[in-house]
């Protein structure tokens, strides 16, 4: 089944980049594990997928203690200064980073395991009070900064989640405007090259509005077992 899933996520994935003119070598897609058994994870390993976005610090340890796999994970879901240091140990990717906070933890725990550590801002540009996320621009440039400067930190990118509306528009909005934050923030001289964004849901027009890396859990291991 999960095999199935991904030959039908792929074919949109190269139908999406057709329509935007887009080379599908330049979107990584992530299957998100969350609450999927390790087996299911190694099932779709095997069948091509190489990295893996996990929500919860305590389930991603587990799972990246536990499996053996040359997977490239990705730590996707809100992060407590906390539990950084499960994290950073195995995170390739954090995509989380939301204040300057959580930023210095992560820094100082990267330092600790010699470790340069990816990150990406968290932007929250739907508006919405439930989503966690950067909104002021003047925190974002800060951050930005102060990410930029520090010795174990590497700004790779910028994250967001659309909201979950049948509105198109609304979507694209969200979309474009994490990619003209992006921009800006080039401008100013940040070497900011990943747009996290894109969902089972919205994934298609993600891609259509510039997204390089692609979270993508229902459509690949179907719906989950709370």
């Amino acid at each position: 089944m999960i095999a199935e899933r991904i030959k039908i996520v792929e074919k949109k994935i190269d139908e999406a980049c057709t329509r935007a003119g887009r080379n599908r070598s330049e979107i990584t897609l992530i299957a998100v594990s969350k609450t999927q058994p390790n087996e299911a994870i190694i099932e779709a390993f095997n069948y091509g997928i190489k990295d893996f976005g996990e929500n919860k610090a305590q389930e991603f340890k587990r799972k990246t203690d536990e499996i053996k796999e040359k997977i490239t994970w990705h730590f996707i879901g809100h992060l407590q200064t906390n539990k950084v240091k499960d994290v950073v140990k195995s995170a390739e990717f954090i995509h989380s980073v939301d204040s300057l906070k959580l930023a210095k933890e992560i820094n100082k725990r990267a330092a600790k395991i010699d470790k340069k550590q990816k990150i990406f801002l968290e932007i929250n540009t739907s508006g919405e009070e439930s989503k966690f996320g950067l909104r002021n621009e003047d925190e974002i440039w800060e951050l930005a900064e102060f990410c930029s400067g520090a010795a174990n930190l590497e700004l790779v990118g910028l994250m967001t989640m659309a909201p979950f509306v049948s509105d198109e528009e609304t979507i694209r909005n969200c979309f474009r405007s994490l990619k003209n934050l992006k921009e800006k923030l080039n401008l100013a001289g940040f070497a900011v090259s990943e747009l996290s964004m894109g969902m089972t849901n919205d994934y298609e027009i993600a891609i259509e509005e510039g997204a390089t890396m692609l979270r993508i859990g229902t459509a690949i291991f179907g719906s989950r077992n709370y």
